[in-house]
């Protein structure tokens, strides 16, 4: 029998910026709970708040960030795509392995040219 990998997961997820304060925190939770259901174990949590959209996604310019450092199975990272997929307030989601968890985030700010 072989051992399940467990891997560090970094996962960024864009949320519309559109749903009531209700309705986005059970929209993340409905996130995080697809994780832990599926032997995921959620280390951190960063909420990035609401941010301009680099362009327009499905007629929508802005969006509520949030990052999730997390350790899963390896084997449930497809079954969370086709959830994701299927999350009708969810605008944009992406997951990457990584090596440790960013106790803090910090974006650096654009210079424009002049």
């Amino acid at each position: 029998m072989r051992k399940e990998r467990i891997a560090l997961y970094e996962g960024m997820y864009i949320l519309s910026a559109t749903l009531s304060e209700d309705s986005r925190k059970k929209a993340f939770d409905k996130i995080l709970t697809g994780i832990t259901e599926k032997a995921g174990k959620i280390e951190k949590v960063h909420e990035m708040g609401r941010r301009k959209l680099a362009y327009d996604i499905d007629s929508k310019r802005e969006g509520i960030y949030y990052v999730v450092f997390f350790t899963a199975p390896t084997s449930i990272i497809q079954e969370l795509w086709k959830e994701y997929h299927l999350h009708e307030d969810l605008i944009r989601f992406q997951t990457i392995r990584t090596e440790n968890v960013q106790e803090t985030l910090e974006f650096p700010l654009l210079k424009m040219a002049q």
